[in-house]
């Protein structure tokens, strides 16, 4: 609807629907930086959007017709339906709309070098990863990362050099609407198969998305996941591996060991080359690949191993990435981890399988009716992999139930396989059975993409 993005200017107030989206609240941070005016709504009181008001950003909580209806242009999320009340008043009043995954596409497009980090796990952690060792570089990198990073002060940056550095979800194929010119696919697993429906379709999307990239361009892979390291097949651009058990990798992992804190210790090698010492502070042999991922990007353009192993030693994680919360009574430690699909908490399982505790707890939220249903019996050999396993109530997100699906099933699933697991709706008694359960030196992980997030506080009040 009139919409024009090559010349941005001339939109001068900028209304969001789903402001509160941590990429949506990005888009507005930065839209506000470059002096638009930008407000928003969200059906969620969340830190987001307290936070976009203490920046002068008005989010309002629930519908915001009056300001979407004097907007220039109206940016909405995925989340947002063609009936929502917005969206209506938007093309009633014949305002140019525009969805997150085009408008981020723009935005990618007037960078010089745009790097898109994508893939189906370790996209938020492998980006941090990425956008500290700019930063150390003095590169004065732009970016958006998919969740809280204490090092940037937020989940976007906005900076004055030609680098764009990107979280790139493939939800919806958004992704095929950027314009990267250096992509890193981490790997590639059957996740939204709500929209994809089969592996099969997941796949030819990020097939499409290495397409993308032209003779300049550089594609960065996990050799360790077949389906990444036979893109090399198909892309035009220069191509880049990285692996552990994959020997033809450029990038390699050697002599790995483990701390009591479960942080990895590791020679990397480049072309079979000693190349440096890596250190960890992040637990888990999964981030020992995104810190490879990490490294293959940051040789590329130029920036020393010593800054790469300096930035990476000081990286304690982004939030709700395997995050210490604290201890309570008998010295039992808290995670909160935003892992929320199958082989998300077989890593972190066995992230944690390195450190030092007694018995391990699992809270676990499972998030939309379609994940679970369609992954019910990867969910439950997941899960089981911790000593003690609570189930919340499906977090709906998007959704609405009408998969004939409920937690309970998970839990049922559970114990028909050997192992005990108990269905917990209720927040309160949560933290009541594991307080009064726990045994000294145990360690609890809450787990999930939704509010589960909030037991671990709730645990150490």
């Amino acid at each position: 609807m009139n919409l024009d993005l090559t010349d941005l200017k001339k939109y001068k107030h900028i209304h969001l629907i789903g402001i509160g989206g941590i990429s949506m609240s990005a888009i507005a941070e930065t839209l506000h930086n470059w002096n638009y005016k930008v407000t928003g709504s969200d059906l969620n009181r969340s830190t987001i959007t307290d936070n976009l008001n203490k920046h002068g950003i008005k989010a309002t909580i629930g519908h915001d017709l009056e300001n979407c209806k004097n907007a220039d242009l109206v940016i909405f999320s995925a989340a947002i339906s063609e009936n929502d009340p917005e969206m209506l008043v938007a093309k009633e009043n014949n305002i140019p709309i525009v969805g997150r995954g085009e408008f981020v596409g723009y935005l990618t497009k007037i960078y010089e070098e745009t790097i898109c980090i994508s893939g189906t796990h370790g996209k938020t952690t492998t980006t941090s990863m990425i956008s500290i060792c700019f930063i150390n570089a003095k590169k004065d990198p732009s970016i958006e990362v998919g969740a809280i990073l204490d090092d940037i002060g937020g989940n976007y940056r906005v900076g004055n050099s030609e680098y764009f550095i990107l979280e790139s979800c493939e939800y919806k194929a958004n992704f095929l609407k950027f314009f990267p010119n250096t992509e890193v696919i981490l790997n590639i697993d059957n996740d939204h198969l709500d929209y994809y429906k089969t592996f099969k379709n997941i796949l030819k999307t990020f097939q499409d998305f290495a397409k993308l990239l032209d003779s300049n361009g550089l594609l960065v892979t996990n050799a360790d996941d077949e389906n990444c390291y036979n893109l090399k097949n198909i892309t035009k651009s220069k191509f880049i591996s990285y692996g552990i058990e994959n020997q033809n990798a450029n990038f390699i992992a050697k002599n790995i060991i483990f701390d009591n804190n479960g942080f990895p210790e590791f020679d990397v090698y480049k072309n079979n080359n000693f190349y440096s010492k890596l250190k960890l502070s992040v637990a888990g042999k999964h981030n020992i690949l995104n810190a490879l991922a990490c490294t293959a990007v940051c040789d590329y353009y130029g920036i020393s191993s010593s800054i790469i192993a300096k930035s990476l030693k000081k990286f304690k994680g982004a939030e709700r990435r395997l995050e210490f919360k604290g201890t309570i009574t008998k010295n039992v430690s808290i995670y909160d981890d935003y892992a929320h699909h199958p082989t998300e908490i077989k890593a972190t399982a066995n992230a944690i399988k390195n450190k030092k505790y007694n018995k391990s707890w699992v809270i676990f939220q499972p998030h939309t009716y379609s994940r679970t249903k369609l992954l019910l019996n990867d969910f439950a050999d997941a899960v089981s992999k911790f000593d003690n396993i609570i189930i919340l109530d499906i977090y709906a997100a998007r959704e609405t139930n009408t998969f004939d699906i409920s937690s309970k099933d998970l839990v049922n699933k559970i114990n028909e396989n050997g192992k005990k697991a108990l269905y917990m709706p209720d927040f309160n008694k949560v933290v009541d059975y594991v307080k009064q359960n726990v045994e000294e030196n145990d360690i609890i992980i809450t787990l999930g993409a939704g509010t589960v997030t909030n037991i671990g506080p709730m645990l150490l009040d």
